[in-house]
């Protein structure tokens, strides 16, 4: 059987958390910042998990992660 080819887009974006799901930034956070105010642009420095119905769809994009 071939190897599976690792998705780029979704190896730079997602890495897996120790209990085997997935982590995840958030977006509008790269630019354009000014406008923003600084509670909305604290609340989205943290890393979250990405969310249970989304989980297998990023497993097959990352097989080997």
């Amino acid at each position: 059987m071939p190897k599976l080819k690792t998705n780029r887009g979704a190896a730079k974006r997602f890495k897996r958390s120790a209990r085997g799901g997935f982590k995840r930034g958030h977006s509008h956070k790269r630019h354009i910042l000014t406008k923003k105010r600084a509670k909305r642009k604290r609340q989205l420095r943290p890393v979250v998990a990405v969310h249970g119905t989304d989980v297998a769809r990023i497993r097959q994009l990352l097989p080997y992660s």
